[in-house]
């Protein structure tokens, strides 16, 4: 039964929406993947193909509508047969129209016509076939019943190549040398191809002209392809036995395309020699009884039985490896760890969707699904290896996917079995329980099977010893706690236990409760056993004894902020000291918050993540009655909060939680309250230094601009015929995600990521956050708009900005000198500025932040012009 038209009018209007943002490929094939399934259909979707492709040709024939069809294709939320059959109708005949549309089509052909073994097995295969005899009339143009699958395979494999021969006949100017002069295939365009205003564009047909030359090489190129590879020269040779009409006509074709292509000529892949050589060959893969027909030829070839069969002896051979289910993961995966772009998603929210939707679309059971997984998470940390440099996470942030992440997604999707088991056992006392949580321990034991992935990286080899040892320990009967073990060398163990990657991550599920420490006892998990505690240095406090309530020392201090909290109690300790402490204790608190339990401590690492951003936005005291921000008050905790959740790798790990929403809006109201003070506000810290308001709120400034400027490089706003795209990251935008968490957005919050976030949103404020709740960020926003949009202007004689532009040059460029002159004249397009070159340290602007950055366009501008006019020099301006 059809699906009813609704269904697709949303499938459309999902993809409108994100054709018009520019949205990211991957999100829109999920969303399109979630909305069909929700109403039952099966993938890959046939009938979606068919949209896909006509809603592209031509009306949306733009890049990002080609992109999201090449990730629906990767994801097999379509069949890829279908697709190809459906553009090679629609894109062939109106090539030399559409040049950049066939280059297209011929990638996509070249990528996916030669994966046979995932188009077979697919549980729509017979209807996918079906259709493409649909849709090409393979049946009616080769007399051939179509009764089954393996017939119009190798029809259709046939039929694409020879579409692309008599193609690139005719674009070579060949088909006429040809005995019947004409076609079969719809190679021409049916009617009078009008192309709008490019007609007469001389430039873009010169363009269009070489890449259609280009074209051609190519089609002859992957003409090629199909009679030398192993699996569809099979193939193209059962159609050599069983369409005695046709194939004379084609191997007719392919010597005068070696005989006489001028494209071939130019392959630097192919000769004519080889493509003569090919066409001559005869066959000698099949060695049945000529009686056999195509039917059989083919299962013989094919090794299938029936088109359902999931083993191929030939197809298989030589064919991508299961790994290349999970490429998709791979690739969200490293995404996550762009060091140059945040999310305002929680990457276990998007990972989670994505691994539902893979086991889904690739019919793999969830044993497969999660080795899947943690090879995908250990290749990630494996790639780290040479970091380049630059603003880019480094290991600490794959680290947090391996052993973070990866484990809150697996326990995600155990929860939503069991959950559902236990609605449905209430109903059905036979229903037998889900059983996902024993795949993810039969996972991880066959992880054991990787040594190449499981060797740790260097910084990390301690925490994977000590992870071996604490087993070995347990094994053998003796039980310690974590600070001997963060003091046991591998010196004094009396057998070799050095520890692997899937230690931690058996170390994590523990700690996660998806594993107990019966996994100590698998075969191979521990080198042996030890009769006695072996002997460690005295411990150096640290946690235990501040679990014990021994006063915070500076030593004591040290440990802690370089050894993470082993369990969330001890966190939850340092969180209530750095709310509720003494100032200084505070200040301890906060700095031991944002040390190793933030970057390597796995196991709580959500929780240390949420309590720096609670930290951050504090309540105002019921008591309160103050004229200024209580804000003010707590600026030495705040500013080492934000210094210590600076570097990218720790905005990374907000990043991966899903908190920068929440992060934003902590620093949102941070921002607006020490950007208006003066700089003569100032704090003293325990160690003797000073803090001003400036200080507080340039460190909180540059991090809000990691959150909503630092997720695209400079080009965003387009080069040549690319499209402008903005940012979505905008404050508006974080600040909408993060009230869409609170209770009274009405949004059923069901997994514990989200349960969390809610909380988190809810501490700091339970109402809803708007950018208008911060009228001078909000007019510096508004003004940073429209310097990128459009050049300055604005600036008024005599105005406070005015004064202020003026100041800031003077003091910028008092030292300048010409020879024995001393001038600091700078003029702009719409100002002009000079004063004294003197040392007086009294030109230092006492202003709030704000001001200041209100005239900073206005400085630069002054500035570079007059480097331009050459009253300023370069080196000048830099110091300056």
């Amino acid at each position: 039964m059809a699906a009813p038209l609704t269904m697709w009018d949303g499938v459309l209007e999902i993809t409108q929406m994100a054709q018009a943002k520019v949205g990211d490929p991957l999100l829109w094939a999920l969303q399109i993947s979630s909305n069909l399934s929700s109403h039952g259909i099966s993938l890959p979707s046939p009938e979606l193909a068919s949209v896909l492709v006509s809603y592209i040709c031509w009306d949306n024939n733009v890049p990002i509508m080609w992109k999201f069809l090449e990730k629906a294709l990767v994801l097999k939320i379509v069949p890829p047969f279908l697709i190809l059959a459906l553009l090679s109708d629609r894109v062939i005949p109106c090539r030399r129209s559409k040049p950049v549309a066939y280059r297209l089509y011929m990638e996509l052909l070249r990528r996916h016509a030669f994966e046979l073994k995932g188009q077979i097995n697919g549980s729509n295969h017979e209807k996918v076939m079906k259709s493409i005899d649909g849709v090409l009339h393979l049946s009616e143009i080769f007399g051939l019943e179509a009764n089954d699958p393996g017939i119009l395979l190798v029809e259709f494999l046939y039929a694409v190549v020879c579409q692309l021969l008599d193609a690139s006949l005719d674009d070579e100017g060949l088909l006429e040398l040809t005995s019947d002069k004409k076609s079969i295939w719809p190679i021409k365009p049916q009617d009078m191809e009008i192309d709008g205003h490019e007609i007469f564009d001389e430039i873009r047909m010169e363009h269009n002209e070489k890449l259609h030359n280009l074209n051609t090489v190519m089609a002859v190129e992957l003409i090629g392809r199909f009679l030398q590879d192993k699996r569809t020269s099979k193939i193209l040779y059962l159609a050599r036995h069983n369409l005695p009409t046709h194939w004379p006509r084609f191997i007719e074709r392919l010597q005068i395309l070696g005989e006489n292509s001028s494209a071939l000529r130019s392959s630097k892949v192919l000769t004519c020699e080889d493509l003569l050589r090919l066409a001559a060959n005869k066959c000698t893969i099949l060695t049945q009884e000529p009686k056999k027909n195509l039917l059989q030829k083919f299962h013989a070839v094919t090794g299938f039985e029936s088109p359902l069969v999931t083993s191929s002896a030939v197809l298989c051979d030589g064919g991508g490896s299961i790994s290349s289910l999970w490429l998709p993961l791979d690739l969200a995966l490293e995404d996550a760890m762009d060091g140059y772009q945040v999310n305002a998603t929680s990457s276990i929210e998007i990972v989670t969707g994505l691994v539902k939707s893979l086991q889904a679309m690739n019919g793999t059971t969830w044993h497969d699904t999660f080795v899947g997984l943690w090879i995908a998470a250990l290749r990630l940390v494996q790639r780290e290896r040479d970091p380049i440099e630059g603003p880019v996470p480094r290991l600490d942030t794959r680290m947090c996917m391996l052993l973070s992440i990866i484990p809150l997604v697996v326990a995600e999707l155990i929860e939503e079995e069991e959950r559902v088991d236990i609605n449905e056992l209430k109903n059905d006392s036979s229903k037998v329980p889900g059983s996902r949580r024993y795949d993810v321990v039969s996972s991880i034991q066959l992880l054991g099977d990787y040594h190449s992935l499981l060797s740790p990286p260097h910084s990390v080899v301690s925490l994977a010893n000590q992870a071996a040892a604490k087993a070995m320990l347990l094994v053998s009967g003796i039980n310690v706690g974590s600070a001997y073990l963060d003091c046991l060398s591998m010196n004094e163990m009396p057998v070799n236990c050095s520890g692997n990657m899937r230690h931690l991550i058996v170390e994590a599920c523990i700690a996660r409760n998806l594993l107990d420490t019966s996994a100590y006892f698998w075969p191979g998990y521990v080198n042996g056993h030890i009769n006695q505690i072996p002997n460690v240095p005295p411990q150096m406090p640290g946690w235990s004894e501040f679990v014990k309530g021994a006063p915070l020392t500076p030593i004591m201090i040290n440990a802690m902020v370089s050894t993470p909290a082993s369990s969330l109690a001890e966190l939850e300790k340092v969180f209530d000291l750095a709310a509720k402490g003494s100032d200084d204790e505070k200040i301890s608190a906060a700095t031991i918050l944002c040390g190793a339990s933030l970057l390597r401590g796995w196991n709580i690492q959500e929780h240390t993540a949420q309590f720096i951003t609670r930290l951050l936005s504090p309540p105002v005291p019921a008591d309160y009655s103050g004229d200024e921000s209580h804000l003010i008050a707590i600026a030495p905790v705040l500013n080492v909060l934000i210094v210590g959740i600076a570097p990218v790798d720790c905005v990374q790990v907000f990043s991966l939680h899903g908190l920068i929403p929440q992060l934003a809006c902590s620093l949102l109201p941070i921002c607006e309250v020490f950007g208006s003070c003066v700089p003569d506000v100032s704090w003293k810290l325990p160690v003797g230094d000073e803090i001003s308001a400036h200080a507080v709120f340039s460190n909180a400034f540059a991090v809000l601009l990691k959150l909503w400027r630092f997720n695209h490089p400079p080009l965003e706003h387009g080069v040549g015929d690319v499209p402008t795209v903005g940012s979505q990251l905008t404050p508006e935008y974080l600040l909408l995600v993060r009230n869409s968490y609170l209770p009274s957005s009405g949004i059923v919050l069901n997994d514990q990521t989200k349960q969390r976030l809610s909380e988190v949103a809810t501490s700091s404020s339970p109402h809803p956050v708007f950018l208008d709740s911060f009228p001078k960020l909000k007019c510096w926003y508004r003004q940073h708009q429209k310097c990128i949009a459009s050049a300055l202007s604005g600036l008024v004689d005599g105005t406070p900005v005015y004064q202020t532009v003026n100041l800031l040059l003077t003091m910028m460029f008092r030292k300048m000198n010409r020879g024995s002159q001393s001038v600091t004249t700078i003029t702009s397009g719409s100002s002009s500025s000079s004063g004294p070159g003197n040392d007086d340290s009294s030109l230092k602007p006492k202003l709030p932040a704000w001001e200041i950055l209100e005239a900073v366009p206005f400085v630069v501008d002054a500035a570079l012009t007059a480097c331009a006019h050459g009253r300023l020099y370069p080196r000048e301006l830099a110091t300056g």
